[in-house]
Protein backbone atom coordinates (compact mmCIF):
# COMPACT_ATOMS: atom_id res chain seq x y z
CA UNK A 1 0.00 0.00 0.00
CA UNK A 2 2.93 2.13 0.35
CA UNK A 3 4.17 1.98 -2.81
CA UNK A 4 0.44 1.87 -4.63
CA UNK A 5 -0.23 5.29 -2.76
CA UNK A 6 3.03 6.91 -2.92
CA UNK A 7 4.00 6.02 -6.28
CA UNK A 8 0.81 7.71 -7.14
CA UNK A 9 1.75 11.03 -5.67
CA UNK A 10 5.19 10.60 -7.41
CA UNK A 11 3.09 9.61 -11.07
CA UNK A 12 0.92 12.64 -10.76
CA UNK A 13 3.68 15.31 -9.82
CA UNK A 14 5.48 14.19 -12.66
CA UNK A 15 2.04 14.74 -14.85
CA UNK A 16 1.82 18.21 -13.01
CA UNK A 17 5.38 19.55 -14.16
CA UNK A 18 5.41 18.00 -17.89
CA UNK A 19 1.99 19.09 -18.56
CA UNK A 20 3.00 22.83 -19.51
CA UNK A 21 5.68 21.81 -21.62
CA UNK A 22 3.64 19.15 -23.23
CA UNK A 23 1.06 21.79 -23.88
CA UNK A 24 3.22 24.31 -25.61
CA UNK A 25 5.60 21.75 -27.73
CA UNK A 26 2.51 20.21 -28.48
CA UNK A 27 0.53 23.40 -30.07
CA UNK A 28 3.21 25.30 -31.09
CA UNK A 29 6.49 22.76 -31.28
CA UNK A 30 8.53 24.56 -29.19
CA UNK A 31 10.55 23.49 -26.70
CA UNK A 32 10.02 25.75 -24.19
CA UNK A 33 13.91 25.48 -21.78
CA UNK A 34 12.84 27.86 -19.79
CA UNK A 35 9.71 25.71 -18.02
CA UNK A 36 11.50 24.73 -15.33
CA UNK A 37 12.74 28.37 -14.85
CA UNK A 38 9.19 29.69 -14.11
CA UNK A 39 8.53 26.96 -11.76
CA UNK A 40 10.98 27.96 -8.96
CA UNK A 41 9.78 31.98 -10.05
CA UNK A 42 6.59 31.90 -9.17
CA UNK A 43 6.78 30.06 -5.91
CA UNK A 44 9.78 32.76 -5.22
CA UNK A 45 7.70 35.28 -5.90
CA UNK A 46 4.37 33.91 -4.17
CA UNK A 47 6.38 33.18 -1.13
CA UNK A 48 8.02 36.93 -1.56
CA UNK A 49 3.92 38.10 -1.78
CA UNK A 50 2.99 36.59 1.48
CA UNK A 51 5.82 36.81 3.72
CA UNK A 52 7.13 40.43 2.73
CA UNK A 53 4.22 41.87 1.21
CA UNK A 54 1.68 39.96 3.65
CA UNK A 55 -0.32 39.51 0.91
CA UNK A 56 -3.20 36.83 1.38
CA UNK A 57 -2.32 33.16 0.13
CA UNK A 58 -5.12 32.48 -2.24
CA UNK A 59 -4.52 35.84 -3.76
CA UNK A 60 -0.43 35.48 -3.66
CA UNK A 61 -0.53 32.85 -6.01
CA UNK A 62 -2.97 34.39 -8.45
CA UNK A 63 -0.71 37.57 -9.02
CA UNK A 64 2.39 34.77 -9.31
CA UNK A 65 0.36 32.86 -11.70
CA UNK A 66 -0.51 35.98 -13.64
CA UNK A 67 3.30 37.43 -13.81
CA UNK A 68 4.44 33.61 -15.35
CA UNK A 69 1.95 33.78 -17.74
CA UNK A 70 2.69 37.02 -18.70
CA UNK A 71 6.41 35.96 -19.21
CA UNK A 72 5.43 33.34 -21.40
CA UNK A 73 4.05 35.22 -23.68
CA UNK A 74 6.80 37.94 -23.59
CA UNK A 75 9.34 34.84 -23.94
CA UNK A 76 7.45 34.02 -27.15
CA UNK A 77 7.31 37.82 -28.65
CA UNK A 78 10.58 38.68 -27.94
CA UNK A 79 12.61 35.74 -28.11
CA UNK A 80 10.93 32.68 -29.95
CA UNK A 81 9.00 34.12 -33.00
CA UNK A 82 12.37 35.50 -33.99
CA UNK A 83 13.84 31.74 -34.03
CA UNK A 84 10.73 29.88 -34.91
CA UNK A 85 11.90 26.48 -37.31
CA UNK A 86 15.15 26.61 -36.09
CA UNK A 87 15.06 23.94 -33.24
CA UNK A 88 18.38 24.17 -32.03
CA UNK A 89 18.02 27.95 -31.46
CA UNK A 90 14.67 27.58 -29.78
CA UNK A 91 16.57 24.88 -27.43
CA UNK A 92 18.97 27.64 -26.76
CA UNK A 93 17.57 30.66 -26.34
CA UNK A 94 14.76 28.85 -24.15
CA UNK A 95 17.28 27.73 -22.22
CA UNK A 96 19.60 30.81 -21.74
CA UNK A 97 16.09 32.83 -20.68
CA UNK A 98 15.39 30.23 -18.16
CA UNK A 99 19.05 30.61 -17.00
CA UNK A 100 19.17 34.37 -16.36
CA UNK A 101 16.32 33.55 -14.08
CA UNK A 102 17.37 30.98 -12.17
CA UNK A 103 20.79 32.49 -11.93
CA UNK A 104 19.07 35.94 -10.88
CA UNK A 105 17.00 34.34 -8.31
CA UNK A 106 20.25 32.77 -6.69
CA UNK A 107 21.63 36.25 -6.46
CA UNK A 108 18.44 36.54 -3.94
CA UNK A 109 19.67 34.41 -1.63
CA UNK A 110 17.41 30.95 -3.17
CA UNK A 111 20.42 28.49 -2.53
CA UNK A 112 20.21 24.25 -3.41
CA UNK A 113 23.56 23.12 -2.88
CA UNK A 114 24.29 20.65 -0.30
CA UNK A 115 25.79 22.80 2.90
CA UNK A 116 24.28 25.94 1.79
CA UNK A 117 23.51 28.79 4.64
CA UNK A 118 20.99 30.94 4.23
CA UNK A 119 17.47 31.71 4.62
CA UNK A 120 14.53 28.96 3.54
CA UNK A 121 12.04 29.21 0.98
CA UNK A 122 9.13 27.25 1.98
CA UNK A 123 5.45 28.00 0.91
CA UNK A 124 2.53 26.60 3.32
CA UNK A 125 0.77 23.60 3.03
CA UNK A 126 -2.96 24.46 1.73
CA UNK A 127 -4.10 21.73 4.95
CA UNK A 128 -1.37 21.01 7.98
CA UNK A 129 -2.45 17.59 8.83
CA UNK A 130 -2.00 13.94 8.10
CA UNK A 131 -4.12 11.33 7.44
CA UNK A 132 -4.36 7.92 7.22
CA UNK A 133 -5.26 5.53 4.05
CA UNK A 134 -5.89 2.21 4.50
CA UNK A 135 -3.33 1.90 7.58
CA UNK A 136 -0.86 4.38 5.29
CA UNK A 137 -0.03 7.95 7.05
CA UNK A 138 0.04 10.49 4.52
CA UNK A 139 0.32 14.21 4.53
CA UNK A 140 -2.81 16.00 3.68
CA UNK A 141 -0.99 17.99 1.03
CA UNK A 142 -0.02 14.90 -0.56
CA UNK A 143 -3.46 14.13 -1.17
CA UNK A 144 -4.15 17.72 -2.56
CA UNK A 145 -1.38 17.14 -5.23
CA UNK A 146 -3.19 13.78 -6.68
CA UNK A 147 -6.35 16.06 -6.51
CA UNK A 148 -4.91 19.07 -8.06
CA UNK A 149 -3.37 17.24 -10.34
CA UNK A 150 -6.60 15.13 -11.78
CA UNK A 151 -8.17 18.78 -11.87
CA UNK A 152 -5.86 20.01 -13.88
CA UNK A 153 -5.78 17.57 -16.67
CA UNK A 154 -9.56 17.25 -16.37
CA UNK A 155 -9.48 21.11 -16.56
CA UNK A 156 -7.29 21.31 -19.78
CA UNK A 157 -9.41 18.40 -21.67
CA UNK A 158 -12.05 20.36 -21.26
CA UNK A 159 -10.68 23.90 -22.26
CA UNK A 160 -9.34 22.04 -25.76
CA UNK A 161 -12.55 20.08 -26.73
CA UNK A 162 -15.64 22.82 -25.55
CA UNK A 163 -13.78 26.54 -26.07
CA UNK A 164 -13.32 28.25 -28.92
CA UNK A 165 -9.67 28.97 -28.33
CA UNK A 166 -9.13 25.44 -27.18
CA UNK A 167 -10.37 24.00 -30.21
CA UNK A 168 -8.34 26.58 -32.40
CA UNK A 169 -4.70 25.48 -30.12
CA UNK A 170 -5.75 21.49 -30.88
CA UNK A 171 -6.36 22.67 -34.99
CA UNK A 172 -2.78 24.04 -34.66
CA UNK A 173 -1.65 21.06 -32.95
CA UNK A 174 -2.93 18.51 -35.80
CA UNK A 175 -2.25 20.32 -38.89
CA UNK A 176 -0.47 23.99 -38.71
CA UNK A 177 -0.82 25.06 -42.78
CA UNK A 178 -4.59 23.68 -42.86
CA UNK A 179 -5.41 25.55 -39.81
CA UNK A 180 -3.84 28.62 -41.05
CA UNK A 181 -5.72 28.32 -44.18
CA UNK A 182 -8.75 28.43 -42.12
CA UNK A 183 -8.11 31.62 -40.43
CA UNK A 184 -6.44 30.40 -37.28
CA UNK A 185 -3.46 33.10 -36.39
CA UNK A 186 -0.43 30.21 -35.77
CA UNK A 187 1.97 33.29 -33.69
CA UNK A 188 -1.43 33.92 -31.58
CA UNK A 189 -1.81 29.93 -30.95
CA UNK A 190 1.94 30.01 -30.11
CA UNK A 191 1.39 33.06 -27.47
CA UNK A 192 -1.65 31.69 -26.29
CA UNK A 193 0.12 28.03 -25.68
CA UNK A 194 3.31 29.21 -23.48
CA UNK A 195 1.06 32.02 -21.88
CA UNK A 196 -1.11 28.75 -20.25
CA UNK A 197 1.85 26.66 -20.36
CA UNK A 198 3.87 29.10 -18.19
CA UNK A 199 0.93 29.25 -15.94
CA UNK A 200 0.64 25.25 -15.39
CA UNK A 201 4.27 25.10 -13.98
CA UNK A 202 3.47 28.21 -11.94
CA UNK A 203 0.65 26.18 -10.76
CA UNK A 204 2.83 22.92 -10.22
CA UNK A 205 4.75 24.96 -8.10
CA UNK A 206 2.64 26.13 -5.96
CA UNK A 207 0.97 22.38 -5.31
CA UNK A 208 3.99 20.84 -4.98
CA UNK A 209 6.40 22.99 -3.50
CA UNK A 210 4.72 23.16 0.20
CA UNK A 211 6.56 19.79 0.18
CA UNK A 212 10.06 21.31 -0.12
CA UNK A 213 12.20 23.98 0.05
CA UNK A 214 12.32 26.79 -3.24
CA UNK A 215 16.02 26.49 -4.37
CA UNK A 216 17.24 27.74 -7.98
CA UNK A 217 18.58 23.82 -8.25
CA UNK A 218 14.76 22.79 -8.52
CA UNK A 219 14.33 24.53 -11.24
CA UNK A 220 16.91 22.40 -13.65
CA UNK A 221 15.13 19.31 -11.89
CA UNK A 222 12.17 20.17 -13.04
CA UNK A 223 13.04 20.56 -16.89
CA UNK A 224 14.42 17.02 -16.44
CA UNK A 225 11.55 15.75 -15.05
CA UNK A 226 9.47 17.39 -17.83
CA UNK A 227 12.28 16.20 -20.81
CA UNK A 228 11.95 12.67 -19.12
CA UNK A 229 8.33 12.44 -19.20
CA UNK A 230 7.68 14.40 -22.92
CA UNK A 231 10.09 12.06 -24.07
CA UNK A 232 8.97 9.14 -22.84
CA UNK A 233 5.44 9.43 -23.37
CA UNK A 234 6.14 10.75 -27.08
CA UNK A 235 6.75 14.33 -27.65
CA UNK A 236 3.15 16.64 -28.52
CA UNK A 237 1.04 13.48 -26.89
CA UNK A 238 -0.95 14.28 -23.83
CA UNK A 239 -2.37 10.60 -23.25
CA UNK A 240 1.55 9.72 -23.80
CA UNK A 241 2.75 11.67 -21.14
CA UNK A 242 0.28 10.87 -18.20
CA UNK A 243 0.97 7.32 -19.40
CA UNK A 244 4.76 8.21 -19.15
CA UNK A 245 4.27 9.91 -15.72
CA UNK A 246 2.88 6.67 -13.92
CA UNK A 247 5.49 4.63 -15.46
CA UNK A 248 8.18 6.75 -14.14
CA UNK A 249 6.54 7.36 -10.99
CA UNK A 250 5.87 3.89 -10.12
CA UNK A 251 9.37 2.88 -11.35
CA UNK A 252 11.01 5.71 -9.12
CA UNK A 253 9.21 4.44 -6.10
CA UNK A 254 9.76 0.73 -6.74
CA UNK A 255 13.71 1.40 -7.24
CA UNK A 256 13.92 3.30 -4.21
CA UNK A 257 12.24 0.97 -1.85
CA UNK A 258 14.23 -1.90 -3.01
CA UNK A 259 17.64 -0.41 -3.66
CA UNK A 260 17.86 3.44 -2.05
CA UNK A 261 16.96 6.90 -3.41
CA UNK A 262 20.39 6.66 -4.70
CA UNK A 263 19.06 4.81 -7.65
CA UNK A 264 16.04 7.41 -8.69
CA UNK A 265 18.45 9.08 -11.16
CA UNK A 266 19.45 5.85 -12.97
CA UNK A 267 15.76 4.63 -13.87
CA UNK A 268 15.16 7.85 -14.65
CA UNK A 269 17.90 8.08 -17.43
CA UNK A 270 17.57 4.73 -17.87
CA UNK A 271 14.11 4.97 -18.80
CA UNK A 272 15.03 7.48 -21.54
CA UNK A 273 18.00 5.64 -23.09
CA UNK A 274 15.65 2.12 -23.87
CA UNK A 275 12.95 4.60 -25.19
CA UNK A 276 15.22 5.81 -27.96
CA UNK A 277 16.68 3.01 -28.63
CA UNK A 278 13.52 0.71 -28.85
CA UNK A 279 10.43 3.54 -29.49
CA UNK A 280 12.28 6.91 -30.86
CA UNK A 281 9.15 8.37 -31.08
CA UNK A 282 7.55 7.31 -27.49
CA UNK A 283 5.05 5.11 -26.22
CA UNK A 284 1.93 6.87 -27.52
CA UNK A 285 4.11 9.56 -29.98
CA UNK A 286 3.23 10.26 -33.33
CA UNK A 287 6.65 10.66 -34.86
CA UNK A 288 7.72 8.88 -37.54
CA UNK A 289 10.04 5.86 -36.15
CA UNK A 290 13.59 5.54 -36.10
CA UNK A 291 13.56 2.87 -39.42
CA UNK A 292 10.98 5.55 -40.97
CA UNK A 293 13.22 8.10 -40.69
CA UNK A 294 16.64 6.64 -42.11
Amino acid sequence: MNILIYGTVNSVIFALVAVGFTLVYGVSRLPNFAHGALYVLVGFLTWSLVNDFKLFYPLAILISLGISSILGALIYRLVLIRLRGMATSEIIASFAVGLIILEGLRLQGIGGFKGFIGPFYVLPSFIDSKIRITGVLLDAQRLIVILGGLAVVASIWLFTHYTKTGLSLRAIAQDEQAAMMLGIDSDRAAVISLSIGSALAGLAAVIILPLGNVTAEAGYRILINALAVCIIGGLGSWAGAVLASFVLGFSMIISTYLFGSVWESVVLVGAIILILIFRPSGLLGKQKELEERV
